[in-house]
């Protein structure tokens, strides 16, 4: 069990209010309001489906992902492509060591959202000028 909750601040329930976090023993749980009830909902279960559709995304994409990152961190070299193939392959590390700093809050300005139902499904992603293969 993880003891962070990877996506605190960016998961919201359906009517779009935030979640909070909390800690029951030493795993990190996402807190829905259901109608006064304080439904606990074990964090990693939602970032590992969060991580899964970013995952799937990613794969989906993957040259034009590798292009971009080559493009930010200014090296398009051989080594840089395995580096961030490797980074890819291993987006569920993600889950032991969290988001890099200033990821969180990055996110969260771009408007990204995660909406969960109040059993801890995610429902939805939502985020500004994502690529939409729902009609694939």
């Amino acid at each position: 069990m993880s003891n962070k909750a990877i996506f605190a601040g960016l998961v919201v329930d359906e009517g779009g209010r935030p979640l909070e976090t909390a800690a029951i023993g030493n795993e990190a749980q996402y807190v829905i309001d259901d109608s006064g009830f304080r439904r606990h909902i074990d964090a990693e279960g939602i970032d590992r489906q969060v991580l899964q559709f970013i995952g799937e995304q990613i794969n989906a994409n993957k040259d034009v992902v590798e292009q971009s990152m080559m493009k930010m961190i200014g090296s398009e070299d051989l080594f840089t492509k395995a580096a961030i193939d490797k980074s890819i392959e291993n987006i569920d590390q993600v889950l032991q060591s969290g988001l890099p700093d200033g990821a969180q809050q990055w996110l969260g300005m771009m408007g990204f959202r995660v909406v969960v139902n109040l059993h801890g499904d995610v429902l939805r992603l939502e985020s500004p000028g994502a690529i939409d293969n729902s009609d694939e």
